[in-house]
């Protein structure tokens, strides 16, 4: 799916890029053409004012002697001379040649052709080919008949034509760099997307997975109460206990489900106010107290006081609540949990420090993903979903905070949460 998602990219890419580049360059063109023409317009207009007829030119012989070729000739002879070259026939209304104005002596034949072709065209002006030769005409109407001026071209439409040569290798170059570029870039832009994409997926198989255990429990447990259907109440309280914890279980992955769905969501946004940071961390510590020393576990804490931040001060303590939570499961009976919050620069720390069998370094990082868990089992007969942390981290990244974890290996693991300080 995502390669041809690439795939379209790149095609839609590279044609608009090519659609752009043949616009850029039909306009390059155009716009030289232009300059070009106006360029030989100008100049056969000089050719025919200076070389009408007025008493200066000779009148018109045919010269058929043979001709020593003129530079640019060809081996007939009756080629033009030099590139550039220009000149000018006068002729009578029936389109015979009266006077010529060159300083170029041609062999009438070629006169006589470049004159029918011209007349031919029954054009005011225009251009015509003879012999590999591009010529520009102008046909000005005179009483006694016509003054037929040309101008050689051929270097400009030489220069029209390897510009478009140009131009194709140009493009062609540039759609194959444009190619890989285009290549490169889409796969990064697609890559967080399919990441993404797996993630969902796995989401929702994790999320499938966690519900199908307290479902398959609790429709065990009412086939056994529907099997002993005349027994009393009393006598089944033990399955409909199993029935109500596992339903209670089922609530709270749900309610997490639609609060992590509800912080994703961009334009839900979080009441922002100043809040007294110590106080609420030590409201959470002593609400959690009585609860970490009945597991036999020795709580120590150093909050220090009067540290404000910015956000909201119930979903802070729901942080600090998580992570004491995660802290206590995690602590064998007889260890220690650490609480500490200060003032580092511009941001409050607060760090959450427990002993025990501490997180492997490939798993710190993935220890905020949604439904993960190092020890499966563990968790869940302690009845966790693997969702506590992610909604800490989702939490702390709306307040523009960091939270992250560091572990040795067999002694600890500590929980740090990063937040800039409202002065």
């Amino acid at each position: 799916m995502f390669n041809k998602l690439r795939n379209k990219f790149l095609l839609l890419n590279m044609i608009i890029i090519s659609f752009m580049m043949l616009i850029a360059f039909s306009s390059i063109y155009i716009i030289m053409d232009q300059n070009i023409s106006r360029d030989i317009d100008m100049e056969l207009h000089r050719e025919s004012d200076s070389r009408k007829p007025a008493g200066k030119s000779a009148p018109f012989r045919p010269n058929t002697a043979p001709q020593e070729p003129q530079a640019g000739a060809g081996n007939n002879g009756m080629s033009p001379p030099l590139r550039s070259a220009s000149f000018a026939l006068v002729t009578d209304k029936q389109g015979t040649i009266q006077t010529v104005s060159s300083r170029f002596d041609m062999t009438a034949e070629f006169y006589n052709q470049i004159k029918t072709a011209a007349l031919a065209k029954n054009k005011q002006q225009g251009k015509l080919k003879l012999d590999d030769v591009h010529w520009a005409y102008a046909v000005q109407t005179v009483p006694d008949g016509y003054v037929i001026s040309f101008l050689d071209v051929t270097s400009q439409q030489a220069f029209l034509t390897n510009l478009i040569y140009a131009f194709l290798v140009v493009a062609s170059v540039m759609l194959v760099i444009i190619f890989f570029i285009s290549r490169f870039f889409a796969n990064r832009s697609i890559g967080p997307v399919q990441e993404a994409f797996n993630k969902q997926k796995q989401f929702i198989a994790d999320a499938s997975h966690e519900l199908k255990t307290p479902l398959t429990v609790i429709n065990t447990n009412v086939d056994v109460l529907l099997a002993h259907e005349d027994d009393i109440i009393k006598n089944q309280s033990k399955w409909l206990m199993f029935i109500k914890s596992e339903s209670e279980r089922m609530g709270k992955l749900t309610n997490d489900l639609l609060y992590l769905a509800q912080i994703d969501q961009i334009d839900t946004g979080v009441m922002m106010a100043p809040f007294e940071v110590s106080e609420a961390v030590e409201q959470v510590v002593l609400t959690m107290e009585a609860v970490i020393y009945e597991q036999d576990i020795h709580l120590t804490y150093e909050i220090e006081p009067g540290l404000t931040a910015r956000g909201s001060i119930e979903q802070f303590k729901q942080v600090v609540m998580i992570l004491l939570d995660n802290a206590m499961k995690y602590t064998e009976s007889g260890g220690s949990v650490d609480l500490t919050l200060n003032k580092r620069h511009q941001n409050l720390v607060l760090i959450v420090t427990n002993t025990g069998k501490g997180i492997s370094e490939e798993h710190l990082d993935k220890i905020f993903d949604r439904f993960y868990r190092t020890d499966s089992s563990r968790t869940r007969g302690q009845g966790g979903y693997g969702l506590g942390l992610a909604i800490a981290k989702a939490i702390i990244e709306q307040h523009k905070g960091n939270i992250y974890a560091k572990s040795v290996k067999n002694e600890q693991v500590s929980f740090f949460v990063e937040l800039p300080v409202h002065i």
